[in-house]
């Protein structure tokens, strides 16, 4: 009864927590996504080539990866909320270091550092969503932390375009480090890591020792392994497409002019949103998350098999086909709750931390080695890659996802209606 009168007021100030955390979150997808619209510009001003792209914009991942099991443990321990606003000031000192660099080591120097405290957002807000909210609207409102953020691929896409033609990206990225830093002071004051009353505000902070053990826990959880690997391959493939040679794609393949490619993004971001509001609460309907997600990632495989077979095809097929694909990316997140529903909760920072490294693993792996495969063609007279080499890079990102669907396959589904019911006599 006494939780039944709480839930009320922590409700509503857990939405507002939540919120507010999601909009500094806006700030990772922007950082992020940004190459993919300005990522020949800063081939030609820095004089790089496709592999040192490719490298330039998966070390955002790579940086986001390695905090993630670290952050895991100081979320467990610390709790979000000192966790998020100390990896946000090293994400904004980051941004500013990669908008003011004057070479490539420094712009790698700064996106490390960006993915590194940027890596902390999701994960942050999932913890507090499992302490602020009941399980069965875990999903459902992930998918909102997810929507809400999706804001900085939108600005990444026409808008950023747009501001790098009128005022040149460095500019435009300024003005994003001075909203992220407004972020990190909102999430300071506003932001608290669980509603009163809830065991992690009396826990006992555990020893080092208990937090590796408890690591070593989720790592050796068998169920959790062909989740893990759906994890590296589901999103790393759709954003490699999405958030790095999508515009490039359709700009030395197809003719677009930066804002024409930019709107073409923009829109994939907007079916993108379609797609979270679609599979949020899907899983509850439907009572499993395990075919809800491989269903999505087929649709996927179709897409790109579409742009790695259609040669000279009319402009619509490639960019029917990335909207397509932004849709169903969406059903990345019903593959991070199937791991949220193995997790028992004294471990969640560790369990969705481990989770999430390997989904942004996978990324900075796919991103790094997409430069390779494209720069593996020679350039054309221009310059500018050939068809044949972004079809060999979405036929080789369809064979990894057609791997990824036949290892998840194997995994036990997680129920929902099964989920509710041991939660509710544990309690």
């Amino acid at each position: 009864m006494q939780s039944s009168e709480r839930r009320p007021f922590p409700l509503r100030r857990g939405l507002i927590i939540v919120a507010t955390l999601a909009t500094a979150y806006v700030g990772s997808h922007f950082f992020r996504a940004a190459n993919v619209t300005i990522g020949l510009d800063l081939m030609r001003d820095l004089a790089i080539g496709p592999e040192a792209l490719g490298a330039l914009t998966g070390a955002f991942f790579f940086g986001f990866a390695a905090m993630q099991i670290p952050c895991g443990l100081l979320f467990d321990h610390f709790g979000p909320r000192l966790t998020v606003v100390g990896m946000l000031i090293l994400a904004t000192t980051g941004a500013a270091i990669f908008a003011l660099a004057p070479t490539w080591p420094v712009l790698l120097t700064g996106r490390v550092m960006m993915g590194a405290g940027f890596g902390v957002m999701l994960i942050g807000s999932m913890v507090v969503i499992s302490r602020w909210f009941p399980p069965d609207r875990f999903s459902t409102l992930t998918a909102m932390v997810l929507s809400i953020g999706l804001v900085g691929n939108l600005v990444a896409t026409t808008p950023l375009a747009w501001a790098s033609q009128a005022i040149g990206w460095r500019a435009a990225f300024g003005a994003v480090v001075v909203f992220i830093a407004f972020a990190t002071i909102a999430v300071w004051l506003i932001v608290r890591d669980a509603p009163p009353g809830h065991p992690f505000l009396a826990r006992k902070p555990e020893s080092p020792g208990q937090l590796l053990q408890g690591l070593i826990e989720v790592l050796g959880n068998p169920r959790l392994r062909p989740i893990l690997a759906m994890n590296f391959c589901n999103y790393a493939c759709v954003f490699t497409v999405q958030g790095l040679w999508g515009g490039p794609y359709l700009r030395e393949v197809h003719g677009f002019t930066p804002i024409e490619a930019g709107n073409v993004l923009l829109a994939a971001v907007i079916t993108y949103q379609f797609g979270i509001v679609a599979f949020g609460p899907l899983d509850r309907r439907l009572d499993t998350r395990k075919w809800i997600a491989i269903g999505g990632t087929l649709a996927i495989v179709c897409t790109m098999a579409v742009l790695a077979l259609a040669s000279s095809a009319p402009v619509w097929v490639p960019v029917g086909a990335i909207l397509c694909m932004g849709f169903f990316a969406a059903s990345s997140t019903m593959v991070m709750t199937h791991g949220r529903g193995i997790i028992p909760d004294r471990l969640i920072g560790r369990g969705m931390a481990t989770i999430n490294t390997c989904v942004m693993l996978g990324v900075a792996c796919m991103q790094t080695f997409s430069g390779i495969v494209i720069g593996s063609f020679e350039p054309l007279a221009d310059g500018a890659r050939s068809e044949s080499a972004y079809r060999a890079l979405f036929g080789v990102l369809t064979v990894v996802l057609i791997a990824a669907v036949a290892i998840y396959s194997r995994s036990q589904d997680i129920k929902p209606s099964e989920e509710m019911r041991a939660r509710q006599q544990a309690a």
